[in-house]
């Protein structure tokens, strides 16, 4: 049956609530997510807890902390792959690495790096253009448990041929399995490739600029969120960029609206590469 209207402005009431409690006490800031994002996976949890009303998930956020925890899993969301939409590498390869090759030390910033797929993608690729020694990659994410899969650099064997296929058509120039060592039915990527990765916990929401960056990645990250925090994150990235610094966004995302179009002038409309002038 059809929910009533008051029924769906009571749930959105409960649901503003819910991320309100998880806010003043654990500090994770989702209040200005899309909401309709946020619904649905508030509604996968409750129907995985064998919950019926998002009140009963506030009792249990705020008197039982493991089930915070279990929430977060819920509400974080992890997708990403090596050199995913590869022809962004490519292009990134041909219109950014250029510029790259006149700095004497190069910042890049992968806001939202998940797992530290495409963070790692970055490194093999400043690598195998000589450019990896003068870098330093900031990848930062939310979600510690997937900050600290990407510390370890240890990823399932069963995703290698995508990734070696993606790596191909993002312009690899070497065999993609030089990269890692087989174990079992894992991988685990060189350490020579984390030597300049920095891992470390940022909230977009809340959190502010922590350096000046020469290219700031953050890739379907923000249709997660409403148009204020897109403002909010785009200001930060606008920021945190050095002039003729370059923003890389998703395939689903625009600078576009977000206040700051006029800063910035594309590299690359169809995979999203900007680069900033004011």
């Amino acid at each position: 049956m059809p929910e009533t209207k008051d029924a769906q402005e009571l749930e959105k009431i409960e649901i503003e609530l819910l991320l309100e409690a998880i806010f003043r006490v654990y500090g994770y800031d989702f209040r200005n997510y899309a909401y309709d994002s946020i619904r649905r996976r508030i509604r996968h949890a409750m129907r995985v807890f064998g919950l019926v009303h998002v009140s009963a998930m506030i009792e249990q956020v705020l008197h039982h902390p493991s089930r915070m925890q279990e929430l977060l899993r819920h509400l974080f969301i992890n997708v990403t792959e090596m050199f995913r939409d590869p022809t962004m590498f490519r292009t990134f390869r041909e219109k950014v690495v250029p510029f790259l090759h006149t700095y004497p030390h190069i910042r890049i910033w992968h806001a939202g790096c998940s797992t530290g797929e495409e963070a790692l993608s970055m490194a093999i690729l400043l690598k195998e253009e000589g450019l990896y020694d003068k870098a330093r990659i900031y990848a930062t994410d939310i979600d510690e448990d997937a900050l600290d899969i990407a510390r370890a650099g240890i990823y399932p064997l069963r995703n290698m041929k995508t990734y070696t296929q993606n790596y191909i058509r993002a312009g690899g120039t070497r065999e993609f399995s030089d990269y890692y060592t087989a174990r079992y039915d894992a991988v685990i990527f060189h350490s020579d490739l984390m030597r300049n990765i920095v891992f470390a916990r940022h909230n977009l929401a809340t959190d502010q600029s922590f350096n000046e960056f020469n290219v700031i990645l953050c890739r379907n990250v923000l249709i997660y969120f409403d148009k204020s925090l897109q403002s909010r994150a785009h200001r930060l990235f606008h920021d945190s960029l050095a002039t003729f610094g370059v923003l890389v966004l998703g395939s689903r995302e625009s600078i576009q609206f977000s206040g700051f179009d006029g800063c910035y002038e594309a590299l690359d409309l169809t995979e999203k590469l900007y680069r900033k002038l004011t």
